[in-house]
Formats: structure tokens, sequence, C-alpha cells
């Protein structure tokens, strides 16, 4: 099991949305399956919060260009 946890490499800022998001599975389904001990279900836990918060900046990013996008088109049409 313990190359599960190491099998992300990069710091965690530097994650893509699908590596985050692949991962964050694999720590839900591991959650799922039970089996841990307490600490390492605590781990898992805390790890999967990471990986979400990481899902959720890269979604608001993606919001924010889509945002500025439409502003952007919309401005130029009403011109």
């Amino acid at each position: 099991m313990a190359e599960k946890e190491n099998q992300v490499t990069a710091p965690d800022e530097q994650l893509s949305y699908e590596q985050a998001r692949a991962e964050l599975a694999s720590v839900v389904e591991r959650l799922e399956t039970g089996g841990s001990s307490l600490e390492e279900s605590l781990a898992l836990w805390e790890r999967g919060e990471r990986l979400a918060d990481i899902c959720q900046r890269w979604l608001d990013g993606a919001r924010e260009r889509l945002d500025a996008a439409r502003q952007s088109r919309d401005t130029g049409q009403a011109s």
C-alpha cells in the first residue's frame, strides 16, 4: 500500500486537475474499502481534503477564464 501513497511525485501545487482528481478517486476508494487503521484513515482523509482543494482551485480558475472570455466576447459584440 505504501506505493499507492507515494505514486504522485510532483509537489501538490504542480498537480494537474486530472492528476489530483485521479488521486482523490483512489483515496476515496481506499477509504470506502475500509480495513485501514484509524491513523491511516485520518491521513487518507486529510490527503483527500488537500486534493479536493486543488481540484476546486482548478475549477475556479477555469470558471474565471470562461467568465472573462464571455465578458470579452460580449464587450466586443456591443461595440
